[in-house]
């Protein structure tokens, strides 16, 4: 595993290319979020899923989170945003936000756990968000920790649980930590909370109310 040291409010760029191309060639690279570190593979390439769900030893019905650099991307990858959706992106991102989209054809099966569904969010995390936008693509962000342990913000914790399952680390130093995005279904006829987390939900409808 290689590991590389970053500025996490202005990683140099040679290390997000670095990281954007192994992830395009089909590797495991940690990298850090606005809350915890997570693993980033091509969620279009069943083979980098498959490897992905190896190296955690996460059970298969268990979906992928997605990060993405920007609403754009999502809707250029993904799927178009509805008028709740684009409501609640323009007020949460950058921020932990996840919201349950329909899940494209090109998406490896194993992301959305034969849901049809896929979580995605742009983080507050100026690292991640450049690898997504080297990247041309939302990435996997699963949290950085083999399944059972805890995950976790710390670099070196990564890297002594997963050191030997993964490609490339790239260490901004502790990362934030703080509770678990807020998950938004907005792929069915009204918005619904399926997990509560960051984003109050008193918020999210407040947000909606003003539409």
């Amino acid at each position: 595993m290689r590991r590389v040291f970053v500025n996490p409010e202005a990683p140099h760029r040679d290390a997000v290319q670095e990281a954007a191309a192994r992830i395009l060639r089909g590797r495991i690279v940690a990298l850090p979020t606005d809350t915890l570190y997570a693993l980033a593979v091509d969620p279009f390439l069943p083979a980098a899923v498959h490897d992905l769900y190896e190296a955690k030893g996460r059970p298969a019905q268990r979906a992928l989170p997605l990060i993405a650099a920007d609403a754009g991307q999502i809707r250029a990858s993904i799927a178009p945003l509805s008028a709740a959706a684009e409501r609640l992106g323009a007020t949460f991102w950058p921020g932990p936000l996840t919201l349950l989209l329909r899940a494209p054809r090109a998406l490896a099966p194993e992301v959305h756990a034969g849901t049809g569904r896929v979580g995605v969010r742009v983080p507050a995390s100026a690292v991640a968000r450049a690898v997504c936008l080297e990247a041309g693509r939302p990435i996997t962000a699963t949290s950085a920790n083999p399944s059972g342990v805890p995950a976790t913000a710390d670099p070196d914790v990564v890297e002594r649980t997963l050191g030997a399952r993964i490609d490339f680390l790239l260490d901004a130093g502790m990362a934030p930590g703080g509770p678990p995005s807020t998950i938004v279904d907005v792929d069915g006829p009204a918005p619904r909370l399926v997990r509560a987390g960051a984003v109050p939900w008193d918020l999210v409808q407040a947000c909606l109310a003003r539409g």
